[in-house]
């Protein structure tokens, strides 16, 4: 059965017809949700919406495929309903979140992990653990493939992050190897589009916010400092393409290998505004890699997976979201929870 995302494009086929996402409120696991709907799966979604919100599933919410569950996957919660897919999105992923509750970053993936996989083993489930770019830390290999180790620094700030995803991968990885768990992880490398907060310090949404409103672009470091960005359609179609992989362990890089600088972004950004950026720069955050990009030879091996929207085209789809959620025009107030942090990510 062949679905289709909100731009028209086709999805894989869907073999599934009852979902749980964790963290289907988020930014991806909203965007997966509706798509997992809109192919006729029941979807449970797992969310205690300290950073998914109630509005990002709105397109589905009176639909009768879809039950919420508000709950931390670190305490105690359960499923009723029969399960035969479980994708694992439950995890702050954006510095300014990850860095002020550490210790619940990590217990996430750690002790909620295993309440995940406890979940997809008791119904027989396959289970897609959205891993991250993050675990090769600030990468000696240029671009990056799945053998490559990483080059984390294992104390620090962003090692909360980082190593919880490693940790995460290496538990699922034993029961894999035990014969008790079908899994497959992905590696998410930067991904972007509607729904992302613009006070979770990623770059697209900072830059996008501070251009509509005509205020700077803060760019870290010299702005030489390079990213890859995959619109969330196409990453979400890569994650349905795991999902339909049964036995496929991985991991395998999910992102685009189209590789821009931070000022270049600043400067496409302001041609999707329609107004020619102004940029500060500020100091480079602690650990920030230099270079990300992923080697995705393994995806389209596997899956003939790769992105199909380019950065020009997705910006401005970001950009009128932005405009028509009311979140950025000239004088609106903003959360400021979180400032724009990494703006680098």
């Amino acid at each position: 059965m062949m679905s289709e995302n909100s731009s028209g494009s086709a999805l894989p086929e869907i073999p599934h017809r009852a979902a749980v996402v964790t963290g289907g409120a988020g930014f991806i696991g909203s965007h997966l949700t509706e798509a997992l709907i809109r192919a006729g799966v029941r979807v449970t979604v797992i969310d205690d919406f300290s950073s998914g919100r109630a509005e990002n599933l709105a397109a589905v919410a009176d639909s009768p495929l879809l039950t919420v569950v508000t709950a931390d996957i670190c305490r105690e919660w359960r499923v009723d309903s029969a399960v035969d897919v479980v994708f694992n999105l439950a995890s702050p992923a954006s510095p300014p979140r990850y860095l002020v509750r550490p210790q619940h970053t990590l217990r996430t993936n750690s002790q909620g992990m295993q309440r995940v996989i406890d979940l997809a083993v008791s119904r027989n489930a396959r289970l897609v653990q959205a891993s991250t770019s993050e675990v090769y830390g600030d990468p000696l290999r240029h671009p990056q493939t799945e053998d490559y180790w990483g080059n984390v620094n294992p104390i620090g700030p962003r090692s909360v992050y980082d190593e919880g995803k490693r940790f995460a991968e290496a538990l699922i990885a034993a029961y894999v190897r035990q014969g008790a768990l079908d899994a497959g992880i992905v590696r998410i490398f930067n991904t972007y589009g509607p729904r992302m907060r613009i006070d979770d310090g990623r770059v697209v949404p900072s830059f996008i916010d501070r251009a509509l409103r005509g205020e700077p672009l803060e760019v870290y470091g010299d702005g030489k400092q390079t990213r890859s960005f995959c619109f969330v359609e196409d990453l979400v179609a890569g994650l349905l393409e795991m999902a339909a992989a049964p036995g496929v362990l991985g991991p395998v890089n999910l992102g685009n290998v189209e590789e821009i600088t931070m000022v270049d972004l600043a400067r496409l950004v302001g041609e999707a505004v329609g107004r020619p950026p102004r940029v500060v720069h500020r100091p480079l955050p602690v650990d920030d890699p230099v270079r990300r990009r992923p080697d995705i030879s393994l995806a389209r091996e596997l899956f003939g997976w790769r992105p199909v929207t380019g950065l020009r085209t997705g910006l401005e789809r970001t950009v009128r979201w932005q405009r028509s959620a009311g979140l950025a025009v000239a004088g609106a107030p903003r959360d400021r929870e979180f400032t724009a942090g990494s703006g680098n990510h």
